[in-house]
């Protein structure tokens, strides 16, 4: 679990921004992620109501801000494996919304966390006419270690969009992809949506009793 928490808020520190498409067409993928990750952390820091862990305006920067630099069918497909090629078009429609609202609860209760951690950039290891590319930084904690984290973004016609993230040597597509396979083992693609939305119902009601954004669990 405490690894868990060092994802999900690995995860939230970056991927809040308030760049526009034009701007992200314009911008290499590492000055997209150093932009992004100083803009939240800027955020995060002087909100008072994130810091208080207010649910709608957290999940108001979810939507505004994450939203358009990640892509979504491409990481629920590839948490999907094998099984996304089975799925209907209307099933792959219904499994990449309750994914994107689970990641969105996810990012939403991590983001009330961030306190006075610093970000280190390390240079892009990549050619110019490369269209998936990984970026590398660090988080940098007042108390224990760095937290080391790796992006995987692919080139779009709207810019740069990430896809997958890495804490500690774990990406969160292989992190969900076990626990999405023994769902659909259970009760094929419709078990796994059911189990996706069911998880997304109870996180809403708890953030509807206690007006806070919640830390969602794999």
């Amino acid at each position: 679990m405490k690894f868990l928490k060092k994802f999900i808020f690995a995860v939230a520190v970056m991927t809040f921004a308030t760049s526009t498409v034009t701007a992200a067409v314009q911008e290499t993928p590492d000055v997209l992620i150093k932009r992004i990750s100083e803009e939240v952390m800027t955020i995060a820091k002087s909100d008072k109501d994130i810091q208080g862990g207010d649910s709608r305006r957290v999940q108001q920067v979810v939507e505004e801000k994450i939203l358009p630099h990640v892509d979504f069918q491409r990481m629920t497909s590839l948490a999907a494996a094998r099984h996304w090629r089975d799925a209907t078009p209307e099933q792959q429609k219904q499994l990449t919304t309750e994914f994107r609202s689970l990641l969105m609860y996810t990012y939403s209760g991590a983001i009330s966390q961030i306190r006075d951690q610093k970000l280190e950039y390390r240079p892009l290891r990549a050619d110019p006419a490369d269209t998936e590319v990984i970026v590398n930084t660090q988080v940098i904690q007042p108390r224990g270690e760095p937290i080391q984290l790796s992006y995987r973004l692919a080139k779009s016609p709207n810019g740069w969009k990430i896809y997958d993230v890495n804490v500690l040597g774990a990406w969160l597509v292989e992190t969900y992809k076990g626990s999405f396979a023994a769902e659909i083992s259970k009760g094929g693609i419709d078990g796994l949506i059911k189990a996706l939305s069911d998880k997304n119902k109870k996180l809403a009601g708890s953030i509807a009793k206690t007006g806070k954004a919640t830390v969602a669990a794999q």
